[in-house]
């Protein structure tokens, strides 16, 4: 495609993003991009565009031959990578805003653009406003980026900024989320951490060049944080947030989670409030960079396919640079993290498994401690995840080997044992 190409577009799904873009398109005619078909469920709903745009019959998208750049925004994953295979096959662009079908058949959709020389782009799949897959793909050289955290699910960071701000109980703040429209009627992909599980499996691939199934990494969302865990943080002047954290090891190998943490007050993520997302890079000669937006809603994830369609005239097409021009980093579990844990009864908790406890508050009704342990013990068990449990990461939570040993030294050492 060239600059002065006309973009005609098939869209798939007409909800908040599909609308959102069609709305978008009508106040940029400089883009030159126009949707001729929109396919949807149920056709005769009535909908704020003219109906003969709309069809049920997906095959009139994908094979006109008029129609140059597919739009897939459903929420059925695979029928989502049905229409992004077909299209692709059919010679068409295509750009997604679907992360859990992206984060699900990567490997496929990796083969699929080396296959067919086709762009996929997708920076509406993950933080929507804030153009982090672009910036990881073209600024950051992956042997520099020495790690990455962010909050990428507004859903969930509303509901905790109430809990802070309003001391409300998880659940009032989940209902008052639904009401306001930032949490589905069924919040279980977002709360408990599925949705940004998804999406920062797709930003390790273009940061580190892992690609990895979603289903490998650690995860958890916050579900089990009650308001006694918001207090304990008040006091110690953290925050909490669903924190999606990677870091590079001094073996060169990453440490990579998606799980509640504390956050100091001075760190950027504490700035994130309500539905805004936040990711912060630290490299080595740029130390820190903060990007904040919008990480959900109608024109801020429209905006993002916006700026995918007008890449595309640009012949713009991901490289997947740290995945194909360097050798791609490996995963690792090979690491401890500090953890606060609040529950209900220590026999619900294997606390001989930690490395050793610093603190150990057992008065009050709901008990708590803060201790080290082994991730492979997080990584391969749900013990943490049940029984009213509530697990949430220490302010720079990961600790290696050499790290340990000096912790381990100076413990016994105050302890007067050595």
């Amino acid at each position: 495609m060239d600059a002065h190409k006309q973009l005609t577009i098939g869209l798939f799904g007409f909800g908040v993003v599909g609308e959102g873009l069609y709305r978008v398109l009508q106040q940029t005619p400089s883009l030159k991009a126009s949707i001729k078909r929109v396919c949807i469920k149920h056709p005769d709903k009535k909908r704020n565009a003219p109906a003969e745009l709309f069809t049920d019959d997906k095959e009139l998208l994908l094979n006109d031959a008029d129609i140059n750049v597919i739009v897939e925004v459903i929420d059925d994953s695979n029928a989502a990578f049905d229409i992004v295979s077909a299209a692709m096959r059919n010679g068409k662009a295509v750009v997604s805003a679907s992360k859990k079908m992206i984060a699900e058949h990567l490997p496929e959709i990796l083969d699929l653009q080396l296959q067919t020389g086709e762009s996929f782009l997708y920076e509406a799949a993950a933080c929507a406003s804030i153009p982090v897959i672009r910036n990881l793909e073209e600024y950051y050289d992956n042997d520099l980026l020495h790690s990455m955290k962010a909050i990428v699910n507004g859903s969930t960071n509303f509901i905790l900024t109430r809990m802070f701000e309003d001391k409300l109980e998880f659940k009032d703040a989940l209902l008052l989320a639904q009401q306001l429209g930032f949490a589905e009627s069924n919040p279980k992909l977002d709360v408990e951490g599925y949705d940004a599980n998804n999406k920062w499996a797709l930003l390790l691939t273009h940061a580190y060049g892992i690609a990895e199934h979603p289903a490998n990494l650690a995860f958890n969302g916050i579900q089990n944080i009650q308001a006694g865990d918001a207090a304990v943080a008040m006091e110690k002047h953290f925050e909490i947030k669903l924190v999606a954290q990677a870091k590079k090891l001094v073996n060169g190998k990453v440490a990579a989670f998606v799980i509640p943490q504390f956050v100091k007050a001075d760190d950027p993520l504490s700035f994130v409030k309500n539905e805004y997302n936040g990711v912060v890079i630290e490299s080595g000669f740029a130390d820190k960079q903060f990007f904040y937006g919008k990480g959900a809603g109608s024109f801020p994830t429209a905006s993002a396919v916006l700026s995918d369609l007008s890449a595309l005239r640009y012949h713009y097409k991901y490289e997947y640079k740290k995945l194909y021009h360097h050798t791609p980093h490996e995963l690792t579990n090979d690491f401890y993290v500090r953890v606060y844990l609040s529950f209900d009864d220590l026999k619900n908790i294997p606390h001989e498994k930690f490395e050793w406890i610093e603190e150990w508050h057992a008065q009050e009704a709901r008990k708590y401690l803060v201790g080290v342990i082994h991730f492979n013990e997080l990584r391969n068990n749900s013990w943490w995840k049940e029984n009213n449990t509530s697990l949430i990461l220490w302010t720079e939570p990961i600790i290696e080997d050499v790290e340990l040993r000096k912790l381990k030294k100076k413990s016994l050492e105050l302890a007067g044992i050595i």
